[in-house]
């Protein structure tokens, strides 16, 4: 009896461990800023490893005050940045958090992002599951913001 109570035992919490490895988290870093530069944000890639969409619905960081899911959409011929509800990770799929469009935003640092230094970040997913992670902060050059499809011929 004891045999079938640890096996059922052992089933349950690895049922309840794969709960918590249905989003792959890669390439994530922050973005180094300014020290008197309010906000920061962050970007990755997604990866969806279940048969069922997955949203990020919420993230949190000790080295912001607030912290917004973000995208940029174009309105009256600028671009916006505008907080979201979620951003869905479809199933067996992946999303890219990148400048210029879906991103994590840091609001009202608590020190500077300095290239080299780490930040926690904390994501919360609609299946419940949640990554926490050291994240580095990295340095974005401006020319690799953008991509162009014409090219430039000065």
């Amino acid at each position: 009896m004891k045999y079938c109570s640890s096996l059922l035992g052992l089933a349950l919490g690895l049922s309840s461990l794969s709960a918590f490895a249905n989003v792959d988290l890669h390439d994530a870093y922050a973005r180094a800023m300014p020290p008197s530069a309010p906000n920061s944000a962050a970007f990755m890639t997604l990866e969806n490893t279940t048969s069922n969409n997955i949203s990020l619905i919420s993230a949190t960081s000790p080295a912001a005050g607030k912290v917004e899911l973000h995208s940029h959409v174009m309105h009256d011929g600028l671009m916006k940045m505008r907080q979201v509800k979620e951003i869905e990770v479809p199933a067996n799929g992946k999303v890219v958090l990148e400048p210029g469009g879906l991103h994590v935003m840091f609001f009202d640092l608590a020190s500077p992002m300095k290239e080299g230094n780490e930040v926690l970040l904390s994501l919360t997913f609609s299946d419940g599951s949640k990554i926490n992670q050291n994240i580095p902060v990295k340095k974005i050059m401006m020319g690799k913001m953008h991509k162009h499809k014409s090219k430039d011929h000065h």
